[in-house]
């Protein structure tokens, strides 16, 4: 396994981030103790949470996984809070109330003394960013959180608490987690020069957009029994599974197979090869997706492959709206409504 330095941190986290959102939801708990132990033996050493992940459920099984197999030191663990967890008034966002009480009930959930990397969800327009950063600076100066962390944050807010953690001493902006797979490259437009200027990593959520890449889905097949998507077209608020993405996944699928891999492992590959990326995060629902994931940490992708990648996805395309960032923060601040995992 390959570890790489978290932004400017000098913190090594492994190529490959084990993401939870499954857990408590398509993974019981017995299937998520086995998927921990499988991604740490696999040379793992980075765990993905949320506290809106299954309201909860989600940290409470990663750390009793954890608790039980003696290896909370031994992994960089991130959590997240902002998403709205309650039907009151300040149950949601980014305001001191609501994070202070959402790290400590995170803690609780994890079992731990403390989170490692603590990322801001969503993006909370009506807090402002001296309040989140002085918020955050208390939780660190506690002990509570080591690193900050942002996800689907666009890039003028991103700078704007780069300047706000320059000028003040404030805790400094490490990693942004946004969507990025090969049906919607467009964070390479704009966010991925942005983060390797200023020094941020980036841990890319959705590497297989939600399934589309993951291999099951077949350009003029009938879409497999028991598989999220069920028809072309079908709206669940992002358009994935489409025409255009299915005529990527058939250009993309004979690349796989000549190289003897699958598409999901072939589709990570070439995420963790991206210029700037830290670690893909990979959310099995199966020990064994989670042996494929590892699997696709050891493929190396020649550049006649990535040139013939780029052909079928230009740089900074899209085929999907994998996730719209400013639609979807305006969505989660504004309707204090329980929130499933995006």
């Amino acid at each position: 396994m390959e570890y790489r330095q978290l932004g400017r941190t000098g913190v090594r986290v492994s190529k490959l981030c084990l993401g939870t959102m499954n857990f408590a939801g398509r993974t019981d708990e017995a299937e998520a103790k086995r998927i921990v132990n499988e991604a740490i033996d696999g040379g793992i050493n980075f765990i993905d949470t949320a506290d809106v992940y299954a309201r909860g459920l989600s940290e409470e099984f990663t750390g009793r996984a954890l608790a039980e197999n003696g290896h909370r030191d031994d992994v960089v663990l991130a959590t997240k809070g902002v998403a709205t967890m309650g039907q009151g008034p300040n149950d949601h966002g980014a305001s001191r109330y609501h994070l202070t009480r959402a790290v400590e009930a995170s803690l609780r959930r994890l079992q731990t003394d403390r989170i490692d990397l603590y990322y801001l969800h969503i993006t909370d327009i009506t807090t402002p960013m001296d309040e989140i950063l002085d918020t955050l600076d208390v939780l660190v100066r506690q002990g509570k959180i080591l690193y900050v962390g942002t996800s689907k944050w666009p890039v003028p807010l991103i700078m704007e608490a780069l300047w706000l953690s320059d000028k003040h001493g404030l805790p400094r902006v490490v990693a942004e987690q946004p969507p990025y797979n090969l049906t919607d490259r467009r964070i390479e437009l704009e966010l991925v020069w942005t983060c390797m200027r200023h020094g941020i990593g980036i841990v890319p959520f959705g590497p297989l957009a939600g399934g589309v890449l993951s291999g099951v889905y077949r350009k003029g097949e009938p879409a497999p029994e028991g598989h999220r998507f069920k028809e072309l077209g079908q709206k669940d608020g992002h358009r994935r599974y489409t025409e255009e993405s299915m005529e990527v996944v058939g250009a993309l699928t004979p690349l796989a197979e000549a190289k003897g891999v699958t598409l999901a492992e072939f589709s990570l590959a070439w995420l963790m090869q991206r210029p700037g990326i830290t670690a893909p995060i990979a959310g099995p629902r199966t020990v064994e997706h989670i042996r494929s994931a590892v699997k696709a940490c050891e493929i190396e992708l020649t550049a006649e492959e990535l040139a013939k990648v780029d052909e079928i996805i230009p740089p900074g395309g899209n085929v999907t709206n994998y996730c719209t960032l400013y639609e979807r923060m305006c969505r989660a601040v504004n309707k204090p409504e329980p929130l499933g995992p995006f």
